[in-house]
């Protein structure tokens, strides 16, 4: 248990230690959806692992707050996006800097499809590295003490037992596969990665479903995509999507085609969708980005809020503080809605 729990009054958006944490003046009404109190938060980067057979060293960002102990962790895997930086260890500041700013120690890993690294289209597991991916987050678990030498900040401050994974686009397949999704590989085999050591996770904007369901280039050039399977993914998870996210470039379907992990898993499951939201949900993959279509600082609150609380309570359970935020949105539902099974 951390030194400073967050405590709520069931049943009323008051609660003991709580605060309406306005970080922007356009937050709008997200601001109804309670947090517990900031506090300062400190970022070391990069953080560099030697891999063996790994095409370049992993080199993480890791961002915590300054005070408490057994923090739990949350592995944050990016995107594939079009920018030269967000896509790396530098990108999304909006949900690093929240969540480690309410008691979450974020690990940020460079995937090899990073833009920053560029590698050469022959590298095998090129252009989206997605084996590689899941095996990054595996590194970082498996190199804690590593990185806790890194970064004496976080030293003995770590809940081992409480560890997450985020995933935005490419990363929430990363993060799917955690949690326990597969898929069949070129060669006919069936892969399975999934992590025991995670115990919950959120997927953003993820991947859906493979076979009709994707587009002509998806299939030709993304052929991970064309036979995944949901049914595995039995740890906890919150899928995030914006009712408004179009991807034709991987889909022949509408935006309800992210809400597939959450619709062909196996419970317990939460989908949350954001009304109005795109492919980026606002903004979430860093601050005034040129490729957010949706811009949006009330949105990107509302993902705040809402992903820190389901992780809250997914890993503490005794935690009321994500049914309180579900109230809360009930109550301003112009911002989105939440479906469980």
């Amino acid at each position: 248990m951390q030194d400073n729990p967050v405590a709520l009054v069931t049943g009323t958006n008051k609660g003991i230690g709580l605060q309406i944490a306005k970080d922007h003046a356009a937050i709008g009404k997200a601001e109804n959806i309670l947090v517990s109190a900031p506090t300062p938060v400190v970022s070391v980067s990069p953080v560099v692992l030697s891999v063996p057979l790994r095409a370049v060293d992993l080199q993480i960002r890791v961002s915590a707050p300054t005070s408490g102990r057994d923090l739990p962790i949350i592995l944050l895997s990016h995107g594939h996006g079009r920018s030269n930086h967000l896509s790396s260890l530098n990108g999304y500041g909006p949900l690093a800097n929240f969540w480690a700013a309410h008691g979450f120690v974020v690990i940020q890993p460079t995937h090899l499809s990073s833009k920053t690294l560029s590698l050469c289209s022959k590298t095998p597991g090129a252009p989206l590295f997605w084996r590689s991916r899941v095996e990054d987050m595996k590194c970082i678990l498996d190199q804690l003490d590593v990185i806790e030498a890194y970064v004496p900040e976080i030293k003995g401050r770590l809940d081992r037992s409480r560890i997450a994974v985020v995933g935005h686009s490419m990363g929430g397949h990363t993060a799917g596969m955690l949690l326990g999704a597969q898929l069949t590989d070129e060669d006919g085999t069936k892969v399975d990665m999934a992590e025991p050591r995670i115990k919950a996770g959120v997927l953003l904007t993820p991947p859906g479903n493979g076979g009709a369901d994707l587009s002509a280039y998806a299939a030709e050039h993304y052929s991970f995509f064309l036979h995944p399977s949901f049914t595995e993914m039995t740890t906890p998870a919150l899928v995030v999507v914006g009712d408004k996210d179009v991807s034709p470039h991987l889909t022949v379907r509408g935006a309800d085609w992210h809400a597939d992990p959450y619709l062909l898993s196996t419970g317990p499951k939460w989908l949350l969708t954001i009304f109005g939201g795109g492919h980026l949900l606002g903004g979430v993959s860093g601050y005034d980005a040129a490729e957010t279509t949706d811009e949006s600082p009330e949105r990107v609150a509302t993902v705040q809020r809402l992903t820190w609380a389901y992780l809250r309570s997914a890993l503490y359970p005794e935690d009321s503080v994500w049914s309180v935020a579900c109230a809360a949105l009930a109550e301003f539902n112009e911002l989105g809605r939440v479906d469980c099974k």
